[in-house]
């Protein structure tokens, strides 16, 4: 019988256009925290009160000194790690068209790759309430809370809160090149929450095959995954790579 990583490893050396969903469990690596799930941070605070829309609108003090603040803090220091450089590796040997990612932190784009859906938006820029001026957010002066644009508005990340809508660009391209597909990893996430959850089911649907990389079983493991490749990221995707590698220039 042949080795998961190997069938893996086959699957995408005849692949011409494979796409990646990534959630949180692809940068835990890096040592950005889950929001979700055993350990996360919604385990501590409650969403809709620090990460509601309307709860930053209505007092973004408390919203940027309870998890805004410290966001920053971790992100800014994260570095990509073996599973992010491990999609770049795959894009750059031709195989990985597309990214589609729910996480926040830019490390994708860090770590290389190209073409990259963001979901949820991106915590790299910030963006004034009052003048609509984006400032980096790793120049954020944090010494006032909240901290204010050189207008004098407060500033918001470039994320999208809960009570606000996926970016309509990003979900329509993201339904596109999941249809186009022909194989898909699904790494770092349960693929539950909607509309991130519907892409591997229109992948399938659409005759692509869904390997999953995920630590432990998910919902998607039975019901979706054709190849689920238990580890995380940082171990399998060097492994995958190496597998691939051995088998040459696809034909």
């Amino acid at each position: 019988m042949i080795e998961p990583i190997e069938h893996a490893a086959d699957i995408l050396s005849k692949a011409k256009s494979a796409v990646a969903l990534t959630g949180a469990g692809i940068s835990v690596e890096s040592g950005i925290p889950p929001f979700r799930g055993k350990g996360g941070l919604w385990e501590k605070i409650d969403p809709m009160k620090v990460a509601h829309i309307d709860a930053f609108l209505d007092d973004p003090e408390t919203v940027w000194k309870l998890l805004i603040k410290d966001m920053k803090t971790v992100l800014d220091t994260a570095r990509p790690n073996p599973g992010h450089i491990g999609l770049v590796d795959l894009e750059r040997l031709g195989i990985l068209k597309t990214v589609i990612t729910q996480n926040v932190d830019g490390l994708h784009q860090m770590a290389g790759n190209s073409d990259v859906i963001e979901f949820h938006g991106n915590f790299a820029w910030q963006s004034c309430l009052d003048c609509n001026q984006s400032i980096k957010t790793s120049q954020v002066d944090l010494t006032q809370m909240p901290p204010r644009c050189s207008c004098g508005g407060i500033l918001r990340p470039d994320c999208v809160f809960f009570g606000e809508m996926i970016p309509h660009d990003a979900l329509i391209r993201s339904q596109r090149v999941s249809a186009a597909c022909d194989a898909m990893l699904v790494i770092g996430t349960s693929a539950l929450v909607q509309p991130a959850a519907t892409m591997p089911l229109i992948a399938k649907d659409n005759g692509a095959v869904i390997i999953e990389i995920n630590p432990e079983p998910t919902p998607l493991t039975s019901r979706i995954s054709d190849l689920p490749l238990l580890g995380g990221a940082g171990s399998i995707m060097p492994r995958l790579l190496k597998a691939i590698r051995r088998r040459g220039p696809s034909t």
